[in-house]
């Protein structure tokens, strides 16, 4: 009964149209004060517990670093080495695409960020060389989804804060489905591009691919820093964040020269506004999933399901369909924040990975991300070519269903995510 109640007023309130930050404050405040006991002290006391976690510190520093190379010119670097690269092929700027969009994802950690960076430099060079906008705008818009799965990923950290999952684990974890959906993608763009005979580029000499490669390897070096500096045990996933924000200031001032100081207290305004907003949503959801637990509402759900024989496969099945239907009204932030808490128990007595739930979540806000009404890689998308979102929702659905049968691959083959962290000892 109070499981109705609580997703009641929880749906009710965000159909008003209020962001779900606050509508899962007021939900938890409403539950408070209506129908439970429960004395307000425990409550205040979560509020400060819930977020003094040290991983939380990782979130920022990785939206600063984001800034910081989204304006510090890395991003044209890595088209420059990308296109060099795969430029020759069908399609040789999309795929030129793909693989910055993945590259920069390597170093940002956010898909929107990802869009912003490289969509706003390769879109009208792709319109230039005469592809149609459409088929830049679907190239852009999935690939740039790549910044979530392929670490560092704030949302991967947000998962790890939800379920008190190791970091490290989730970041190795996501290395192989990210290169594996960067693949699909790539293979996607290039038989498009085939098919309907796109331009392609002049291949390049390899002088003129070791010059492209010099010129980005400062940006690609903080690849090496996060990953391998985790990997080596020098530093923390939290540690690696706050070396990558110092890095990639370095880099966009003293070695790129492509911000000046007088440009850096606007990148840290942006940046603190972003993490604001995110630590304000991290606060609300530790409230609601301190409210379902005191409730034993996940350990109920968990019992329902394994009373009526609903197994790993159906369990796994129900969970895309729930996070596709969550994709289409809220953003990832919340949905993981709100459906991890309630999802991992049930995980855990069905004996599924804690890590590959993680990854499959992830994969799920990734096509979230790419389809309307709230898909946030569509509207930077919009904001970047001037297409409607219903005319980039028809350009990006080959991806989308590419995607799509990724998300299944992903879902019951748990080896493509658990074996790079199981081959390094991390789980």
């Amino acid at each position: 009964m109070n499981a109705a109640i609580i997703f009641f007023l929880l749906a009710a309130l965000m159909l008003t149209g209020m962001p779900v930050s606050i509508a899962l404050g007021l939900t938890v405040l409403s539950f408070l004060f209506g129908f439970t006991d429960v004395p307000l002290e425990s409550v205040a006391l979560k509020l400060f517990t819930g977020i003094e976690k040290f991983e939380i510190m990782a979130i920022p520093f990785f939206i600063l670093a984001g800034n910081f190379l989204t304006h510090g010119g890395v991003a044209k670097r890595m088209i420059r080495f990308a296109t060099a690269m795969v430029g020759h092929w069908y399609g040789g700027l999309g795929l030129g695409g793909v693989m910055a969009c993945a590259l920069f994802a390597a170093v940002s950690g956010s898909s929107p960020a990802t869009v912003v960076a490289i969509g706003s430099i390769l879109l009208p060079a792709m319109v230039k060389a005469g592809f149609p906008k459409r088929f830049g705008a679907g190239v852009i818009t999935t690939s740039g989804a790549l910044g979530i799965l392929i670490p560092p990923s704030i949302v991967m950290v947000m998962y790890a804060v939800a379920t008190n999952t190791s970091v490290g684990a989730l970041f190795m974890a996501g290395v192989i489905p990210g290169i594996v959906l960067a693949f699909v993608l790539g293979l996607v763009t290039w038989w498009r591009a085939r098919k309907n005979d796109y331009p392609r580029l002049p291949k390049a000499s390899w002088g003129e691919r070791w010059k492209a490669f010099r010129e980005s390897v400062w940006g690609l070096l903080l690849i090496i820093v996060v990953m391998g500096g985790i990997y080596a045990g020098i530093f923390t996933p939290t540690e690696a964040a706050a070396m990558s924000a110092v890095y990639a200031f370095f880099v966009a001032v003293f070695i790129y020269k492509d911000m000046g100081l007088k440009d850096v207290p606007k990148v840290l305004l942006n940046s603190a506004n972003m993490s604001a907003m995110l630590l304000y949503i991290i606060t609300n959801a530790a409230l609601f999933s301190f409210i379902m637990a005191n409730e034993n509402i996940p350990q109920a759900m968990a019992d329902w399901i394994m009373s009526h024989g609903l197994g790993v496969i159906g369990f796994l099945l129900a969970v895309n369909v729930v996070l596709l239907l969550a994709g289409n009204f809220m953003e990832p932030s919340s949905i993981m924040l709100i459906f991890a808490p309630i999802l991992f128990p049930i995980a855990m007595k069905l004996g599924i990975d804690p890590i590959h739930l993680g990854i499959l979540m992830v994969v799920n806000m990734e096509v979230g991300m790419c389809h309307p009404p709230v898909g946030l890689n569509l509207y930077v998308a919009s904001g970047i070519t001037k297409m409607g979102i219903t005319e980039l929702t028809v350009a990006v659905w080959p991806w989308l269903l590419a995607m799509l049968g990724f998300l299944v691959a992903v879902t019951y083959w748990p080896a493509m995510s658990l074996w790079l962290p199981r081959m390094l000892g991390m789980i």
